[in-house]
């Protein structure tokens, strides 16, 4: 999602960045089509270049370390090395910096809500009420922090046979209308449960570039107009967007 939608913003014409905040489970260099060992570029002391991909300026740690191996860190580790990404990455006159969140409401949260002035979150959710349980407590959790829910994206809201052409809501209906509207906030979009989007992000080219002119990426891309509006209502400077999945 936060890949798709950052791709999105830049076919928009935005300059746009995308930082990987999942430190146990980097995953946006395999998205991005990144190979293994490619490494950034210093920057002067202390400070590195983001790698470029798809026209993103990307960071992860997946550039830093073996992706193989487990990140067996405790907390003020992993909040520590989030840190240092966020602060020592040298990004180049970017409009927007969109942050793919871990799951959760823990320290890389929490980091990010004290270290930055975070613009808004994008909340993702599939429509069944056991994800809706972890979606509350996200917008729950940005709020308390006051960052600003720009909306949800309801993820695989329904499934296409690729044979018959039937439609089936297998994660149940309406879930994402149903908290956005419990949280007065928008339903940014809803995307289908399709082969071919996990196809295209595991293989490094994600739909928005591998199909732009699909009806899934100018979802993505209405998605990326909406959210642009609501970062240039609030009139921010230096528009950070966080994602939550």
């Amino acid at each position: 999602m936060t890949v798709n939608l950052a791709l999105a913003m830049a076919a928009e014409g935005y300059r746009v960045g995308i930082l990987d905040a999942d430190i146990y489970g980097p995953s946006q260099a395999q998205m991005l089509g990144v190979g293994e060992g490619v490494r950034p570029q210093a920057a002067g002391e202390n400070r590195m270049y983001p790698l470029e991909a798809h026209g993103l300026q990307a960071m992860s740690m997946a550039f830093m370390v073996d992706v193989r191996e487990p990140m067996v860190w405790r907390g003020p580790m992993v909040a520590g090395a989030f840190q240092q990404l966020l602060s020592q990455t040298q990004w180049d006159d970017l409009d927007f910096l969109f942050i793919d969140m871990p799951p959760g409401t823990g320290d890389i949260q929490l980091t990010l809500a004290q270290k930055v002035p975070v613009d808004g979150a994008v909340i993702v959710t599939t429509p069944q009420d056991i994800a809706l349980l972890d979606a509350r407590k996200g917008i729950e959790m940005f709020r308390k922090v006051n960052v600003p829910v720009f909306g949800v994206v309801e993820n695989m809201s329904l499934h296409v046979c690729s044979n018959c052409g039937h439609g089936e809501p297998i994660f149940g209906e309406g879930g994402g209308e149903r908290i956005a509207n419990e949280y007065e906030t928008r339903l940014l979009g809803r995307l289908p449960l399709m082969l071919s989007i996990r196809e295209q992000v595991d293989g490094g080219r994600p739909t928005v570039v591998a199909e732009p002119d699909s009806e899934v990426t100018a979802t993505f891309r209405d998605m990326a107009r909406q959210v642009a509006e609501q970062v240039q209502d609030k009139g921010a400077e230096g528009p950070s967007i966080s994602f939550g999945d």
